[in-house]
């Protein structure tokens, strides 16, 4: 399953009983105050994209006031997992991959919002089809990401090396080891891969044409070995490590312990913060994510992220303006304005993101928002879910170590086959 991308842009369980003193039916109205809408949404404070939404919409409809329901990044899916198994209220949930949409959507846990994205912008909406299941859509994309590199220009100039350009994963993990410098708490690693499975098997996905719900993973092979290599080898923070230290990447790069980075593009609107903020001095830019060997185009992969109204939701008519609002002109241009690559394709906000202060003026930096080909991260299917789950399962032991990487794609595929699709 493909994507199209602009050429040009390319905290706790517990908020169940915070909120249920947020009103009934149709939030507080029968008081005469205005409705409370709740949405969840993760690190909120480092999230600027929220903030902008909430304020815009708030500001064009004076009758509602938008209450984040904030979840720490790496729990957000098993929160909202068991809170909407729980019967919880919240009004928006917000639909982080498409991996936990089929998942919830097959539960019957959202309400179906087709009508709501033909109002925001229809065709316009890219990444709109992801999000049809049999003909049905229960999300709206508001954003539409894409994986790239990005990488510390004051460490590659020390270093005396060239800024990055496009290159191989074999150049790319030679860069790294050059790169990498120092001992304990004052080493910089040559690069940074975060802890989810997709830095491997979607990056593989996508530049192998494989496909991750076949149950045949012999494309994984080869970027296992690069990842590997890497931690071993020290040019990346190992994985047994990041996982239990919760390493943040936007720790990693904004400190300038990681001289490169593969991360998706939302990450832009998280460096601005920092900078604007005063939190980081990192002067950075980007490149192309790398390919493999004998790619005769940039291809990487990517994901819409959207809103969903919650079956249960305690404010549904509240929660449909927002949604129509948030995925249309004026929710894409409040983030496009910090960053944040809209799901709404306009050349007017195109052209309004490439102006935001901060962000890398360079040709490179403007290169690598022009991929060829974006791949979606995982395909959606009723059976999207329970694969994710194992191939997850899985990735974490051989990236530990506990089993090879030709153990863990054999229990890959016979987990899925007998599991899922047998």
């Amino acid at each position: 399953m493909k994507l199209t991308v602009l050429k040009a842009a390319a905290t706790a369980v517990g908020v169940t009983l915070a909120l249920s003193a947020c009103g009934g039916g149709e939030g507080p109205a029968a008081a005469g105050g205005p409705t409370t809408l709740t949405v969840s949404v993760w690190n909120y404070e480092q999230t600027p994209e929220f903030k902008a939404l909430f304020d815009a919409f708030e500001a064009a409809n004076e009758d509602i006031d938008v209450q984040p329901v904030d979840i720490l990044a790496d729990d957000y899916p098993e929160k909202v997992t068991t809170m909407l198994a729980g019967g919880d209220t919240t009004d928006v949930i917000t639909m982080k991959n498409v991996v936990e949409y089929a998942r919830y959507a097959g539960r019957g846990q959202l309400q179906e919002v087709g009508d709501v994205a033909e109002a925001a912008g229809g065709d316009k909406l890219a990444g709109l089809d992801d999000f049809d299941l049999d003909g049905s859509t229960f999300a709206v994309p508001y954003r539409q990401d894409f994986w790239l590199l990005y990488y510390n220009k004051a460490l590659f100039d020390a270093a005396g090396l060239p800024h990055p350009e496009r290159m191989t994963w074999s150049e790319y993990r030679d860069l790294a080891q050059r790169l990498t410098a120092g001992e304990g708490e004052q080493k910089v690693f040559g690069t940074y891969h975060h802890t989810w499975r997709s830095v491997v098997q979607s990056v593989a996905d996508a530049q192998s044409s494989g496909d991750q719900l076949s149950g045949d993973y012999d494309f994984f092979a080869p970027q296992y070995d690069v990842d590997l290599e890497l931690q071993e080898s020290g040019a990346a923070l190992d994985y047994a490590t990041a996982a239990a230290q919760k390493t943040s990447y936007r720790t990693m790069f904004e400190t300038g312990r990681a001289a490169m980075l593969p991360m998706g593009t939302w990450y832009i609107a998280g460096i601005k913060q920092a900078k604007d903020a005063g939190k980081s001095d990192v002067e950075w830019g980007m490149a192309p994510l790398p390919q493999r060997d004998g790619g005769d185009d940039v291809t990487t992969f990517g994901s819409p992220t959207a809103f969903a109204v919650n079956k249960n939701a305690k404010n549904t008519e509240a929660a449909k303006r927002f949604l129509e609002f948030a995925a249309g002109e004026e929710g894409a241009k409040a983030i496009a304005a910090v960053g944040v690559v809209p799901a709404y394709t306009d050349p007017e906000i195109t052209e309004a993101f490439f102006q935001v202060p901060g962000l890398p003026a360079d040709e490179g930096s403007k290169e690598a928002f022009e991929p060829g080909e974006v791949v979606l991260e995982m395909p959606v299917s009723e059976f999207s879910g329970d694969v994710d789950t194992i191939l997850n399962e899985e990735h974490q032991l051989v990236m530990v170590g506990e089993k090879s990487v030709t153990e863990g794609i054999a229990a890959m595929e016979e987990r899925v086959r007998d599991e899922v699709l047998g």
